[in-house]
This record gives C-alpha cells, structure tokens and sequence, in this order.
C-alpha cells in the first residue's frame, strides 16, 4: 500500500517557517532558505549563550574601573586590595554597587585604601 506523507511533510515545514518570523527576504517564505535560517540562528543562539556571561563581566570590570578610578584606585589596586582585606564582593554586587549605591562603593574603596 502507498504512503502519502505530505501531511507530515507540510507539519514540518510549517514548524520551521514559523521559527523564520521575522527573518528577512525568502527566508519566511522558502523552507530550504527558511530551514538555512533556523539552523544558523539556533547555532548562535547555543553559543551566545556562553558569549553572555563573558560579555557581563567585561561590562561589570569596566564600570567597577570606572567607578575605582574617580575615588583614586585603578581596578588592579582595588581588586588586590580586596582580596588582601579578605572582602569577599563578587564583581557583578560591586559594579551594581559602583551604579546604584556610590556611597557602599565608596567604603568598600576607603577600606582597601586604608593601610
């Protein structure tokens, strides 16, 4: 007996095309563009998941130098200095500290400076 699968086929193609929303040119319309599309984005999407917790702590060592800076200690100082004073601050409390609460940074920086 023959089996028809154009009803699984369609199913399928159905599923990707709706992942390509939003996609550019043939990609929403073409299943093998579309299917391209899919692919590629879901490789990125696998790997920029490892990319972002790179990417936040580059920004949060970025804002801490910043913050660092303006009271008198470069980023390398302030975090010697920390560990030296056995202050136990992750870099994502410290850059949110340095943003939203100057005057917490500002004692933990006076602590490290204090001899």
């Amino acid at each position: 007996m023959r089996v028809k699968r154009g009803v699984a086929a369609m199913a399928r193609h159905k599923k990707i095309l709706k992942a390509a929303k939003g996609m550019q040119h043939a990609r929403t319309r073409s299943f093998r563009l579309g299917n391209q599309g899919v692919i590629k984005a879901l490789r990125y999407s696998y790997r920029d998941r490892r990319n972002k917790k790179r990417d936040l702590r580059a920004i949060w060592i970025t804002r801490i130098n910043n913050a660092s800076r303006e009271l008198g200690l470069s980023y390398s100082q302030l975090i010697a200095g920390m560990k030296a004073k056995n202050i136990n601050v992750d870099r994502k409390i410290l850059a949110e500290l340095a943003v939203n609460e100057p005057e917490a940074f500002k004692a933990i920086v006076n602590a490290v400076k204090e001899k």
